[in-house]
């Protein structure tokens, strides 16, 4: 039993809109009914529950709009977007749930319909990556919308979407001053779920045309730009900066070293070291079995491995899987970080493990928070507190920028 949810695994996901509401992507009660609602339901009573009433955020703010009240309809088309977004977690997986597509095909129609109706209006651009056109918006600094202001590039995990940094980080940001630039890359959001792009382990080619786009927008300070990864997002922008040495500074919440390092654990149980030396080509075949029986008899790590894992990197089988995400790591390269960089921890996250490596690995300026429970902020990215992560973190870039 969970904090709203009955089932752990729907708590894990029905409480991440929590750590948006003060950005305006929910409320505690609306929260609460969804989880009554969904009750001793399945995975797909849990899709139902927030589609539904994300369907009547949207009907709401349907009529605002036509009354002309354009903060509340531009309100409710936001937070039907936040709850189109929490619907879908459990029914992640390939083949890609027809229910899956729908729900995130109206998460994006609400958020950019909300969008449009800021001041100013925020419209979706699109960042070309060879073949790729990825999403992505610009929310300009509140109030400054017509100067030239740092800028703020966020960069999404292994299953946030767009409107997942909106409300955990780009409204911060923009509050305090800063232009913000967030989109999803490849085996992310959009390009993942409409177009089946995996995941690819060399961000710096990502991030890089990413900063070759904000260059060409207006107002942006070309001399002031800088990166912050989330969730897995921690791994991927340290990776991108040890590449793209136009950033300005770096943000890593958490400070992740790489993929395996969450996966050492359960492998030392079967007698399989992970580290540097390893090769996952070679993982003897009895111990990879056993690896997958305990991953296909837990709830959570199925998901985790299976589903969602499976899914991103497209890969069929645990050994591809570990082949994959093998290729993702700081190793050899984390000295190539140059920007001033901030690592984050949170002292019941077990991604947060490797922050202290990541740290000894920097050769650049470097400062390391930890969050902890007695601040109400010692999950996965200081869900339950975000606000203080983000007070912290922009204190920082505050500092590290020079900014007023």
């Amino acid at each position: 039993m969970g904090l709203l949810f009955k089932d752990d695994l729907h708590d894990e996901f029905g409480t991440w809109p929590l750590g948006y509401i003060p950005a305006g992507g929910a409320d505690f009660g609306e929260v609460r009914a969804v989880g009554a609602a969904v009750g001793d339901g399945d995975d797909e009573a849990f899709c139902d529950a927030w589609c539904a009433a994300a369907d009547r955020l949207a009907a709401e703010a349907t009529d605002n709009e036509a009354a002309g009240r354009r903060a509340s309809a531009r309100e409710g088309w936001l937070r039907a977007a936040s709850f189109y977004g929490a619907a879908y977690h459990p029914i992640f997986g390939a083949p890609v749930n027809p229910r899956l597509v729908a729900a995130f095909r109206k998460q994006i129609a609400a958020f950019d319909r909300g969008l449009a109706l800021g001041e100013p209006a925020v419209t979706p651009l699109g960042i070309v990556l060879g073949d790729l056109t990825m999403p992505a918006y610009l929310l300009r600094a509140e109030g400054r919308a017509n100067e030239t202001r740092p800028l703020l590039i966020l960069t999404n995990g292994y299953d946030g979407t767009v409107t997942d940094m909106y409300f955990a980080s780009a409204v911060a940001a923009a509050r305090r001053g800063y232009h913000v630039l967030f989109f999803d890359g490849p085996g992310q959001g959009g390009p993942l779920i409409e177009q089946g792009v995996p995941l690819r382990p060399d961000w710096e080619t990502v991030i890089k045309a990413v900063v070759d786009a904000a260059l060409e927008l207006p107002g942006i300070d070309p001399k002031r730009i800088a990166l912050s990864g989330w969730s897995l997002g921690g791994h991927l922008a340290a990776r991108a900066a040890t590449g793209e040495h136009r950033l300005a500074a770096l943000i890593l919440d958490p400070a992740l070293w790489s993929m395996l390092a969450g996966f050492t654990g359960l492998a030392a149980k079967f007698g399989m070291t992970l580290d540097a030396s390893t090769n996952i080509a070679e993982i003897d075949d009895a111990v990879l079995a056993k690896l997958n029986q305990v991953i296909e008899s837990n709830r959570q790590m199925r998901w985790s491995f299976v589903q969602r894992g499976y899914w991103v990197h497209g890969v069929k089988d645990l050994r591809g899987y570990l082949a994959s995400t093998s290729l993702f790591t700081l190793d050899g390269r984390a000295g190539e970080i140059r920007c001033p960089t901030l690592l984050t921890a949170a002292g019941d996250d077990t991604r947060s493990g490797s922050a202290q490596m990541v740290m000894d690995g920097l050769r650049c300026p470097k400062t390391l928070i930890n969050f902890t429970d007695a601040e109400g902020a010692g999950d996965h990215c200081e869900m339950m507190n975000r606000s203080l992560l983000n007070r912290r973190a922009l204190d920082w870039l505050d500092t590290a920028l020079g900014v007023v």
